[in-house]
């Protein structure tokens, strides 16, 4: 009998292999996204110290008054500009984009797409 691999443990097993490849320092820290089949966080993280420097998820109150739905395409943008903005005001303007295994397209690259517009470069 043919068994297939549950689509989570492929998207951490792409995650892994993503990882691998980069981490963030403090000159270029990593964007990580996580969506789930509610909602959308994003946070941007020193991986050399293990801090997280500044994060944004579709939970906030502020953030979820501003949105019909929280897991939409629309909501993933928003998501992208205010992490963005957040991390203009500490200072960071250069990240790595770790998509978490997820395929670029729709919602996650929704949120590069406006993370990029609102001034993060990656």
């Amino acid at each position: 009998m043919v068994r297939k691999e549950s689509r989570q443990a492929i998207r951490v097993k792409k995650h892994k292999k993503i990882r691998n490849r980069f981490s963030g320092t403090a000159e270029r820290p990593r964007l990580a996204v996580f969506r789930s089949n509610n909602h959308m966080y994003a946070q941007i993280i020193d991986d050399t110290v293990g801090n997280t420097l500044v994060a944004a998820s579709t939970l906030e109150k502020e953030i979820k008054a501003e949105l019909e739905k929280t897991n939409n395409v629309d909501a993933a943008a928003y998501l992208g500009t205010v992490i963005a903005k957040r991390a203009m005001e500490k200072g960071i303007k250069e990240v790595v984009f770790d998509r978490g295994g997820f395929i670029y397209q729709g919602k996650i690259a929704a949120l590069a797409d406006a993370a990029r517009e609102a001034g993060l470069e990656f």
